[in-house]
């Protein structure tokens, strides 16, 4: 008989946990092993992860520091290796239905069954019930978490000893720098790590989501993962609430960032006083007056649309593309390459005043006329042509890209 294993985890736990990894992708860690190649060791390499997992020797190498470029800085990820990417998913399996039946119904980030857009939607409805907004950004929110205090809210919800000596494991666990070099960590969980959403959301679940319950049950907010917004009927509360919250997160380790944190006005038809702050993001979306129309014709209301950043985000992506080099391609090899990507964002921001997403529907059917300028002599330097070749195949065949599809309008072409 083998000798029997510290902990109670299944084979099959750590399969399925494979399986959603591959599904998920993702790049190498420290390691440098890819999924292909941890794949052509399959057996083998589910096996000694399972038996280090199941008798307590699974100890996570370090995470690899990779640096994202954003406007005003960069992000910074952790990658974890694709073995510890299983190990995490075999624990968010196990500990994510437990915490599940106590998050609150208003954090919407990373749970199954909630979405980024049905938290938009639900904002868009509060800030037309309530005047203000206090627009919360929390500074470096995943580099900032307490581990004492993560453990201690961790321990209230599982005393799965193997859980709570693998998360703490993975919240010590050293970061890999560029350079090669290990820089141990104190505080923080990795953003990119598989586990990390759901300890993020456990983090704030008591820090922020049951506070508001307790302290303001009154001031509905919407919070996806480190990003909140908080709505109040008066100015005056506002300014109660966003200072309140302020010591609050100072008491948990966190810091608003005095920079992005605001109050805001919800200015539409109904309500005309002068404040300086109109406008907020959330998920994307810019909230601010916009022109409706209603049974009763035109009004202002404060309506969520795609954010200036998030359209410059799409245009890069579409210049990065480089269509017009891809002369070799048949339109509908284009199609085919871009319409997942192009479906994706129309389906995510078309969801509320899908006019706005114009610029982008331009600028799709302009890099196509450019494709067609290198693609035939008849169109090279007239450009004019191109575009109302373009045109044509549109109305001919409106289902061949995905913008075409979900909006309707010629955006000005």
């Amino acid at each position: 008989m083998g000798k029997a294993k510290s902990f109670s985890i299944s084979k099959e736990e750590v399969r399925v946990a494979y399986e959603q990894v591959k599904a998920n992708k993702g790049a190498a860690g420290v390691d440098r092993q890819t999924l292909s190649a941890f794949e052509r060791k399959l057996e083998d390499n589910l096996y000694k992860l399972w038996n280090r997992l199941s008798s307590g020797s699974y100890f996570p190498p370090p995470v690899k520091r990779v640096e994202i470029p954003k406007e005003g800085g960069t992000r910074l990820l952790g990658v974890p290796t694709v073995a510890d990417r299983i190990a995490q998913t075999v624990v968010k399996n196990r500990l994510e239905p437990e915490l599940e039946k106590h998050f609150h119904p208003d954090s919407y980030g990373y749970r199954p069954g909630k979405s980024a857009v049905e938290a938009v939607g639900v904002a868009r409805k509060r800030c037309w019930r309530y005047d203000w907004v206090v627009d919360l950004d929390i500074s470096t929110f995943f580099d900032s978490i307490d581990h004492e205090l993560m453990l201690k809210a961790l321990h209230g919800h599982t005393d799965s000893k193997w859980i709570l000596l693998y998360v703490e494991r993975w919240l010590k666990a050293p970061v890999q720098l560029p350079d090669g070099s290990l820089e141990e960590r104190d505080r923080g969980t990795p953003q990119g790590g598989v586990i990390s959403p759901l300890l993020a959301n456990l983090f704030l679940h008591y820090a922020f989501d049951r506070w508001m319950r307790k302290n303001y049950p009154e001031v509905p907010f919407e919070r996806y993962a480190d990003d909140a917004i908080c709505h109040c009927k008066t100015e005056a509360e506002a300014e109660e609430v966003k200072e309140a919250i302020e010591k609050r997160f100072a008491h948990c380790g966190l810091e608003l960032n005095p920079r992005k944190t605001q109050i805001v006005y919800c200015k539409d038809d109904r309500r005309n006083k002068d404040y300086p702050r109109q406008k907020f993001d959330f998920l994307g979306f810019t909230f601010r007056p916009r022109k409706a129309k209603g049974r009763n014709g035109v009004f202002v209301g404060f309506n969520p649309a795609v954010s200036n950043k998030a359209k410059r985000k799409m245009n890069q992506q579409i210049r990065s593309w480089r269509l017009h080099l891809r002369n070799n391609w048949s339109l509908e090899e284009l199609a085919k390459a871009c319409n997942p990507v192009v479906r994706g964002w129309f389906n995510y921001y078309g969801s509320y005043y899908h006019s706005a997403l114009e610029d982008v529907v331009r600028q799709l059917d302009l890099r196509l006329g450019k494709w067609a300028e290198w693609k035939y002599k008849k169109f090279r330097g007239h450009s004019g042509r191109a575009i109302k070749w373009v045109r044509g195949v549109r109305k001919r065949e409106p289902k061949l890209f995905a913008h075409w599809q979900l909006y309707s309008k010629t955006a000005g072409l």
